[in-house]
């Protein structure tokens, strides 16, 4: 989906990454971060979100939950803090003495967390999606005689929902809702959120906000007409320079770049967005079958639009040659132990691919490298797909 962008904003990750295959130093089925770039490209969000008036909470899920890029996102490139979309990502982080600002979007924190987060973690917000969590929030609050502040999410029906991922409160039931919630002890009512409240259109081929959006807006114009204090409206997906025009047009404060960061967002495909790629995924030929070639898998998701590889082959005279090759995994359902080429190539050749990925729901590593764009590259770190270290650098 991104190797025509990659080829075309940084190159120099391409070469580093398949040197330090073919000279051991990396394995396949690995992720290999350009450090430098990750970091100019938070800089560039963070300087346009800051023009806006617009507050960040970086999102690391993609990137495997990582520790050091997640410290570099909050203590250099002075992000608010992080965006768990799960428990076991803010209990990760947190571990790691990141600062965790936003917990229970997209998934809510379980009751048996909820003294944890609370008294230990204490997010400036977490996102509720029924009464019965914002009581158990509140009991904890009272406990540990603080004030937590919360977002709540309200939807219409013509809302775009992603399966498994249905959650809020009807837009009908807001009076009702705002009033128990503020009804409740050491509670504070922050603001309102949705997702996702931006979608690529590939008829236009640029991002657009959605529904969600216009119901964010509409719900926080509600509550505010009520006479309650709505400090944020945070509206996730996609937010990059691109986005981040429009979610102020609406009104929002708040955005969660994630996608961005590595420069793979849809808009990117092309390689014609500010913020640019900085993240391939690295595998090598393992065997033949029949005419075709397979390489490590292990980092395949599913929505990833996967369709190329660039791989390496002599050529008669024994020059190495790059082509770009059609890659394909045949069934969704199984285990991607391989990917497929079109093909033969000599067995542990590298190939590269860039494709839109969840790192946290794969089996890869996650490399750090820096000084690329300086010719002198340093493997920091690999990490693997949750972000704890498998080795220093």
């Amino acid at each position: 989906m991104f190797l025509t962008a990659l080829k075309k904003q940084n190159p120099a990750l391409i070469d580093t990454a398949a040197d330090y295959l073919r000279k051991g130093r990396l394995l396949p089925d690995t992720y290999v971060i350009d450090v430098d770039q990750f970091t100019a490209n938070a800089n560039r969000i963070k300087a346009k979100a800051d023009e806006l008036g617009i507050k960040l909470y970086a999102m690391t899920k993609q990137i495997g939950r990582n520790p050091e890029l997640a410290r570099i996102l909050v203590d250099e490139c002075q992000y608010q803090g992080i965006v768990c979309v799960d428990f076991k990502e803010a209990r990760q982080l947190a571990g790691a003495g990141i600062k965790v600002a936003h917990i229970g979007h997209l998934v809510q924190p379980p009751s048996g967390m909820i003294t944890s987060i609370v008294e230990n973690i204490q997010p400036e917000v977490i996102t509720v999606y029924s009464l019965d969590k914002a009581r158990e929030i509140s009991a904890a609050a009272v406990n540990a005689n603080r004030t937590q502040g919360i977002l709540l999410k309200f939807y219409r029906v013509d809302d775009h929902m992603y399966v498994n991922q249905e959650s809020g409160f009807p837009f009908e039931q807001l009076e009702q809702v705002l009033a128990a919630i503020t009804a409740l002890p050491n509670i504070k009512l922050a603001g309102l959120t949705h997702f996702p409240c931006f979608l690529y259109n590939p008829k236009t081929q640029t991002t657009q906000p959605t529904k969600n959006l216009s119901t964010l807006k509409l719900s926080g114009d509600q509550a505010k007409a009520l006479g309650y204090s709505i400090e944020q409206l945070n509206g996730p997906s996609s937010t990059s320079c691109e986005t981040l025009p429009m979610l102020a047009e609406y009104g929002g404060t708040h955005g969660e770049p994630g996608h961005a960061l590595t420069g793979t967002t849809p808009a990117n495909q092309d390689g014609s967005q500010p913020e640019k790629i900085s993240m391939l995924y690295l595998s090598e030929v393992s065997h033949h079958y029949e005419e075709h070639s397979y390489c490590y898998g292990g980092g395949y998701y599913r929505r990833g639009n996967l369709v190329s590889a660039l791989v390496w082959q002599n050529d008669i005279n024994q020059t190495e040659q790059e082509m770009i090759v059609p890659v394909s995994n045949d069934d969704d359902s199984s285990i991607d132990y391989h990917l497929k080429l079109e093909g033969k190539f000599a067995i542990g050749s590298p190939v590269i691919m860039a494709f839109r990925t969840q790192i946290f729901v794969t089996r890869s590593d996650v490399a750090l490298i820096s000084g690329i764009s300086q010719g002198a590259p340093r493997l920091m770190g690999v990490y693997d797909s949750l972000g704890n270290e498998v080795f220093h650098g």
